[in-house]
């Protein structure tokens, strides 16, 4: 119910600001089943709107650019982490728990939302794809520069996250969490699937068919009343929104052939062991091995969005490894 109600209260205010909001994932809101996404009139109008709200922005372009929440570490010795989120994720897949926790503990948290997430606009003819996303990245860290940033990403965002590090970004620490997985007709297959899902019923029929699979099972229990609704119906996503652009784009062209073994960060990989959809186990243990100064944290009852399944143990792992490395 407490996590319930944080989803009813976040999507109340996201309609409240005549906003669109398709998150799905770790994560703490409900789509608007009749929201669909934005056009590029809309974006303009929300990317002044943004300005209008004095909320940290960060300018890319006279169309686009990263909606931003930076806190810097009250301590000396503190470290920066710095949020990496999932496609059809947002800020506060960190904020809910994570963020204030490892500030309360005098670190500091970088999180935004890439071109296409919920205030982040973007201009229509590009394309959302891995080089954008990791270049996004890499600028907004060097405008910032965020101290002892340890990078953090969530699921793809762990991709963007490791090729910022090997691209030169310098960085304290790397945790990927739910990230290792090799190229392949069955990663492909899922990609078609989940932009196959969207295109019918949008984001409320992709929730519908993989979070069963995506979350732990504790999750699906206290949820499960949320979906699935009787006489419930669909809409497709619209194809020019960004979350939807974001998978067709960025889920299905993204190259995971990452060179693990140039990754000279320190590196964390923590993995749900109960996410059925991306886990194949023996390539996790062969892509951590790979890695020269890697460390392994396996959650026996976390599946794929650990963010909301367990932020409080996530919290906890996350602060150790900053003592680790900082």
């Amino acid at each position: 119910m407490k996590i319930y109600r944080l989803l009813q209260g976040l999507s109340e205010k996201l309609q409240e600001s005549n906003r669109s909001g398709f998150i799905i994932a770790s994560r703490f809101s409900i789509q608007d089943s009749k929201s669909t996404s934005i056009n590029n009139t809309e974006q303009k109008i929300n990317f002044n709107d943004l300005r209008r709200r004095k909320m940290s922005v960060f300018t890319l372009s006279s169309d686009d650019a990263l909606y931003y929440e930076y806190y810097p570490p009250k301590s000396d010795k503190g470290c920066t982490f710095v949020f990496f989120n999932a496609l059809t994720a947002d800020t506060s897949t960190w904020e809910a728990v994570i963020g204030p926790k490892v500030r309360a503990m005098g670190h500091g948290t970088l999180a935004y939302n890439m071109r296409g997430q919920i205030d982040s606009p973007f201009s229509p003819e590009l394309t959302l794809d891995m080089d954008l996303i990791v270049d996004d990245a890499s600028r907004l860290l060097t405008d910032i520069k965020p101290t002892q940033p340890i990078l953090v990403g969530l699921s793809i965002g762990g991709l963007f996250a490791a090729r910022n590090c090997l691209n030169g970004i310098d960085a304290a620490g790397l945790v990927l969490i739910n990230t290792l997985r090799k190229d392949g007709p069955r990663l492909k297959w899922i990609g078609d699937a989940l932009v196959r899902a969207v295109q019918v019923g949008g984001l409320d029929l992709f929730r519908d068919l993989f979070l069963p699979l995506l979350m732990n099972e504790n999750w699906q229990k206290e949820n499960r009343h949320n979906f699935l609704k009787p006489g419930g119906t669909y809409q497709p996503l619209d194809k020019k929104s960004g979350h939807y652009k974001l998978l067709a784009e960025a889920g299905r062209t993204s190259n995971w052939n990452l060179p693990y073994e140039k990754l000279e960060v320190p590196t964390l990989v923590i993995t749900g062991l109960e996410d059925h959809v991306f886990l194949e186990r023996n390539i996790v243990d062969d892509l951590f091995s790979l890695i020269p100064n890697g460390r392994r944290v396996d959650m026996p009852d976390a599946g794929h969005l650990i963010p909301a399944e367990k932020p409080e143990e996530l919290s906890d792992i996350l602060l150790t490894f900053a003592k680790e490395v900082a």
